[in-house]
C-alpha cells in the first residue's frame, strides 16, 4: 500500500471521539455541490471529502460493483487509514457509503482485496436460506513495526463488516509485508493470495482452502524495477487477442520510488502460473502507464463476464499527492479500464481500453472526416466546441509533419498538449503550462510513451478530459498516459501540427455529462 512507513502508529487516544466527529460531519454532499467545485472530477470517483489513495477490494456482487479505497476519515492528508466504500451498478455512477473498515487498537487498515465466497468455504457466511455466499475481504493490518494479513466478512452486501476474531491469518513478523490480492484458482480448487514483501522487491504466493488457513507457495522477484518498495501486487489471467483459447498470466507490481517517470509507477510481468509459482522469461521492464498519475491498480473480482479483464487505479503520484490543490477532498480514481494482451514484434504486451459503459455520458457530438488541421480548427470554432469534460476520438495522418496533436483547456498562457512526436515515434502529454503547476517541484513537465507508426502512418488518439485530469489511449490501447491537470482558466480545444501539413482522417468529439446529473 504505502511505501513510506510514516506516521505508522495512528493515535489511539481520543480515537473514539474522532470517529464520532467524522461521522457527524460525513454527510454526502449534494450533486449540485459536486458539480460546482472547480477541480472536482465529474466522471472519476472521488470521496465527498478528505484523503483517498489506493483502490481496494474491487468486486462485483449481486448487481453491484463494490469499490473500497484507502481513506482518512479525519482530514485531507494521509493518516488513520481505513477502507472507504462506494457502489455502482454501471461503473460510472458511484454512490459513496459509510466507512467499511475502521482503524482500531493501534492498527490501520492498509490495502487489500475482496472476493465472493460463493460456497461458504470460510464458514463465515450466514446468508438467507438458499444463499450460502458472502463477501470476504483480506487486508493488511499495520501497526508501528508490523504488517500482517487479516480478513473481514460481510453478510449484507458489504454494508457492514466484521473483523475475523482469529486475525491475523498470516503473520511473518515483518514490517513491510502488505497489500494482499486474492482469487479463486479453479485448477487447484484453492484460494490464492499474492502479497508484497515490499523492501525485498518480491511477492509471495500463498494458497488456502478456506480463506482462513494459508500456506506459503513460492516467491517471485527481485525483477524489473527495484528502485523502491514493491506494493499493491495483482495476479490475473488474460486472453491473447486474435488467438482463441490462448491465455497468459499478468503480475502487476507497483513501485515507489523508482517509477518510469519519477515517483510512483505501475510495472507488470507476463508469464505463467501453475497454481504454485508465477514464472516469466521477460527481459525488460514493462509499464502499464507512461503518465505520472496511475498507481496501485487492482482488478475487479467476480465480474459477470468471466473473460473480461477490468481494473482501476489511483490517479495520483506519491511525489506530490499530499500537495494537489483540491478541496475539500484529495485523491481520485482513474476511469475503469478493460484489459487484454496483444502480440507485438517484441512480444506480448498489456493493452487497455476505456470501458464502454462511459458511452452513456456522451452528449453533444461533432464529427468530421478528411480535414486539414486548419479547416478542422475552423469547424471546431464555428461549432463552439470547448469544455472541461470531453471525449475525443481522432485518427490523424501526420504526413511529413514532425508533430501533431491537440491543445486542451486552452486559454491565456495555458494549455495541456496531447500529441504525437513523429520523429521520435512517441505519444506525449505536456502539462508544463497546464495551469497551476507550482504547488510541487516535480509536477510540471512532459511525459511520453512509445507508439508504432504503421503503414499509412495513421495514429489513433482516444482522450478523456475531466476537470482535473486527462487520460490518453493511443493506437487502440497500445500506449496509455494518465495525468492530473489543474487549469486556471480557459476551455478551448485546438488541433495543431508542426513542420508540414497533416490530415485529420476522422474526428469525433463528445461533450460529456456529469455522473452527478
Amino acid at each position: 500500500m504505502l511505501g513510506r512507513v510514516l506516521i505508522r502508529a495512528a493515535v489511539c487516544v481520543g480515537l473514539t471521539a474522532l470517529w464520532l466527529n467524522a461521522f457527524a460531519g460525513e454527510g454526502v454532499r449534494s450533486a449540485k455541490e459536486m458539480r460546482e467545485q472547480v477541480y472536482r472530477p465529474q466522471f472519476h470517483f472521488t470521496p465527498a471529502q478528505n484523503w483517498m489513495n489506493d483502490p481496494n477490494g474491487a468486486v462485483y456482487y449481486k448487481g453491484e460493483y463494490q469499490l473500497f479505497y484507502q481513506y482518512n476519515p479525519f482530514g485531507a492528508e494521509w493518516g488513520h487509514m481505513s477502507w472507504g466504500h462506494a457502489v455502482s451498478r454501471d461503473l460510472v455512477h458511484w454512490k459513496d457509503l459509510p466507512v467499511a473498515l475502521q482503524e482500531g487498537n493501534g492498527i490501520m487498515i492498509f490495502s487489500g482485496s475482496a472476493v465472493v465466497d460463493w460456497h461458504n468455504s470460510s464458514g463465515l457466511c450466514h446468508g438467507s436460506q438458499g444463499d450460502s455466499s458472502c463477501l470476504v475481504a483480506v487486508y493488511t493490518g499495520a501497526s508501528q513495526h508490523l504488517e500482517t494479513q487479516n480478513i473481514a466478512y460481510s453478510n449484507d452486501h458489504g454494508r457492514s463488516w466484521t473483523k475475523y476474531s482469529g486475525n491475523p491469518v498470516i503473520d511473518l513478523h515483518l514490517a513491510a509485508f502488505r497489500d494482499p490480492k486474492i482469487f479463486w484458482h479453479e485448477t487447484t480448487k484453492k484460494w490464492v493470495m499474492v502479497a508484497a514483501l515490499s523492501s525485498q522487491h518480491k511477492v509471495r504466493l500463498f494458497n488456502s482452502p478456506d480463506l482462513v488457513h494459508w500456506r506459503a507457495l513460492s516467491d517471485f522477484g527481485p525483477a524489473g524495477a527495484v528502485g523502491g518498495a514493491w506494493e499493491c501486487p495483482d495476479l490475473f489471467p488474460l486472453p491473447v487477442e486474435n488467438s482463441p483459447g490462448e491465455v497468459r498470466w499478468v503480475l502487476s507490481v507497483n513501485v515507489f520510488p523508482g517509477g518510469l517517470t519519477g515517483g510512483s509507477g505501475n510495472q507488470y510481468f507476463i508469464g505463467n502460473f501453475d497454481g504454485i509459482r508465477f514464472s516469466s522469461d521477460q527481459k525488460q521492464t514493462l509499464w502499464a502507464d507512461y503518465g505520472r498519475d496511475f498507481y496501485a491498480s487492482t482488478s475487479f473480482s467476480d465480474i459477470p463476464q468471466s473473460d473480461r479483464g477490468l481494473w482501476i487505479g489511483w490517479l495520483n503520484n506519491w511525489e506530490y499527492a499530499d500537495k494537489v490543490p483540491t478541496t475539500p477532498w484529495r485523491g481520485a480514481q482513474s476511469i475503469p479500464r478493460e484489459l487484454a494482451l496483444r502480440e507485438f514484434p517484441d512480444g506480448l504486451r498489456l493493452v487497455q481500453h476505456p470501458i464502454s459503459e462511459l458511452h452513456e455520458l456522451r452528449k453533444r457530438h461533432i464529427q468530421m472526416q478528411n480535414q486539414s488541421v486548419e479547416s478542422a480548427n475552423g469547424k471546431l470554432q464555428a461549432a463552439r466546441v470547448h469544455g472541461d469534460m470531453l471525449e475525443i476520438l481522432a485518427e490523424v495522418r501526420p504526413g511529413a509533419a514532425g508533430e501533431i496533436g491537440f491543445k486542451l483547456r486552452k486559454g491565456p498562457h495555458q494549455e495541456t498538449v496531447v500529441g504525437v512526436d513523429v520523429t521520435k515515434s512517441e505519444v506525449f502529454v505536456d502539462r508544463s503550462h497546464s495551469g497551476d503547476v507550482g504547488f510541487a517541484k516535480h509536477f510540471a513537465g512532459r511525459q511520453s510513451g512509445p507508439i508504432a507508426l504503421g503503414p499509412g502512418r495513421v495514429i489513433e488518439l482516444h482522450i478523456f478530459l475531466d476537470r482535473s485530469s486527462v487520460e490518453v489511449f493511443a493506437n487502440h490501447g497500445d500506449t496509455v498516459l494518465s495525468e492530473l491537470i489543474f487549469p486556471l482558466a480557459g476551455d478551448a480545444v485546438e488541433l495543431y501540427s508542426r513542420g508540414a501539413e497533416s490530415r485529420i482522417r476522422k474526428l469525433d468529439i463528445w461533450k460529456l455529462a456529469s455522473s452527478y446529473d
